[in-house]
């Protein structure tokens, strides 16, 4: 009977929700609830009469465990608490780690880009520098072709009118001989020379 009774007290005792837990706790949340449903107080006890004395020692020794299990409860929940604020310590360095390793690659995204940009302007006024030393080059080259054109005409011509000198005079040299030919005939003579290899 004594045990029906302390069954009784139990079930007796207002079953109040617990507290929802804190939105930051992790998915160990069912094991906290479970040990704050052991941390509600019982009751406390109705004066009964004397011959229940036995009832009341068991009543009694039952409070006793439930005032330890809620001293364990509130020990393991400072424990639950820490473990929750290590893990929050524990994701925002590594979020502040994420957003300094985000920061850096932006930084050294941003320098590539620029040395990039840097290496291609100078390039392109090398570059426009070459082609316009080539266009110079080119313009040169033209004034030295034209130049040695003028050059090869004019030799040309020289060459044109020294042959027509050496013509000339061959001319005049051939009709001398045609003439002194004549006069040697005409005379009965012969040439002193008659060949100039002699």
């Amino acid at each position: 009977m004594a045990e029906e009774e302390t069954k009784k007290v139990e079930t007796e005792t207002p079953s109040e929700p617990p507290p929802p837990p804190p939105a930051s706790e992790p998915a160990e949340a069912p094991q906290d609830v479970s040990e704050e449903k052991s941390v509600i107080p019982p009751p406390p006890p109705t004066e009964e009469k004397p011959a229940e004395s036995t009832e009341l020692a068991a009543v009694e020794k039952a409070a006793e465990s439930t005032e330890e299990k809620s001293k364990e409860g509130s020990v393991n929940r400072d424990a639950v608490l820490a473990r929750v604020e290590t893990e929050k310590r524990i994701s925002l360095i590594k979020a502040w780690e994420e957003s300094e390793k985000s920061k850096a690659e932006n930084k050294a995204h941003k320098k590539l880009s620029s040395i990039e940009a840097w290496e291609n302007s100078k390039k392109a006024a090398l570059e426009a520098e070459l082609k316009k030393i080539e266009e110079k080059l080119e313009k040169k080259k033209a004034e030295y072709v034209e130049k040695m054109k003028n050059k090869v005409a004019l030799i040309h011509k020289e060459a044109e009118e020294k042959k027509a000198v050496v013509e000339a005079k061959r001319g005049e040299d051939l009709l001398k001989a045609e003439e002194l030919a004549a006069k040697y005939r005409a005379t009965g003579t012969t040439p002193k020379k008659i060949f100039g290899f002699f």
